[in-house]
């Protein structure tokens, strides 16, 4: 793989719904922090997949999630919104 491209593994929260972890398959979850470990539950791995810049994801940027996995060690996905913004503005 080049330096741009990741094998990424996908887990999932199994306390919350769309709540996932994105990884590089090789570190596995060692640098996420505990505590976002123990907020997430026992993990359950999703789905391992090739992870480039132009790769389409359904609710994020291949880029942004490659940036965080660089960075930090991981990218957190977080459920979609249930009451989205403009249906709460207002009366």
């Amino acid at each position: 793989m080049s330096a741009q491209n990741v094998l990424c593994t996908v887990y999932g929260s199994r306390h919350e719904a769309d709540l996932y972890l994105y990884v590089e398959r090789r570190e596995g979850l060692a640098r996420v922090p505990e505590a976002l470990l123990a907020r997430f539950g026992p993990p359950r791995e999703v789905l391992t997949f090739a992870l480039h810049p132009t790769r389409t994801l359904a609710r994020a940027k291949a880029v942004d999630v490659l940036a965080a996995i660089r960075e930090r060690g991981y990218y957190l996905q977080l459920p979609p919104d249930k009451f989205p913004t403009q249906l709460c503005d207002g009366d």
